[in-house]
């Protein structure tokens, strides 16, 4: 018979068992030992029917494929783009990964993506540390225009985007704002009340561990 020692949003710190039994699956975070569920991170637990999880309070993004990122292009060269998204080394943006549309060899690259622009972009292949690359083609990815971009920790997006995208609707439906969230934790924003939504994204950011988290930034936002 198996035991479940904690309750969703529960914070956890690395040791702690969490389940008993062979019932629960570990995911992120967690790990079996014999018949037990234990923590490796400090964080809130995230219970998904079998699966348990864990969202880490602290640490730094580390690139993972499929991950959506946001970056500035920092450089331009023959066969391509690179790109800052906050890890120690730039990200590649290959010619085939660019656009759909044929690039001609020899083309003025910065008609496409030039020096500063924002990209919102999805790693397609992470090898070691030092190579990651990304594409622009897919649902989503594309040039952002204006705006403002304001930075959170990595750890808080899942928190900033809520279960099945809950928390970033509301905060669009309350302030009419544009949002583009990267995993590595740069927030792109656009719209005439984004300084309320600033406030908002930093409430989420100090309070993602307290429940009732959406009811206060409804009430915030004037809900």
């Amino acid at each position: 018979m198996s035991n479940l020692l904690v309750k969703e949003r529960d914070i956890v710190v690395p040791g702690e068992i969490i389940a008993e039994g062979m019932d629960y699956i570990p995911s992120y975070g967690v790990f079996r030992e014999n018949n037990q569920i234990v923590a490796s991170y400090l964080g809130l637990i995230n219970i998904n029917g079998r699966v348990i999880k864990i969202i880490p309070l602290t640490g730094r993004y580390i690139p993972k494929k499929n991950d959506i990122i946001i970056g500035d292009v920092k450089d331009i060269g023959f066969y391509g783009w690179r790109v800052d998204f906050g890890w120690a080394f730039e990200a590649n943006l290959g010619l085939k990964d660019a656009t759909s549309e044929f690039i001609e060899k020899g083309a003025d690259l910065s008609q496409y993506y030039d020096y500063g622009d924002i990209l919102s972009a999805e790693i397609v292949h992470v090898s070691g540390s030092k190579i990651i690359d990304i594409s622009m083609k897919g649902p989503g990815l594309r040039k952002l225009k204006g705006g403002k971009i304001i930075e959170i920790s990595p750890s808080k997006v899942p928190r900033l985007i809520g279960k099945q995208g809950s928390m970033i609707n509301t905060l669009k439906t309350f302030t009419g704002c544009t949002i583009n969230v990267g995993q590595n934790g740069k927030v792109w924003i656009s719209g005439d009340n984004s300084e309320k939504l600033i406030e908002a994204i930093r409430l989420i950011e100090r309070e993602s561990h307290i429940s009732g988290l959406t009811e206060k930034i409804e009430k915030l936002l004037g809900g």
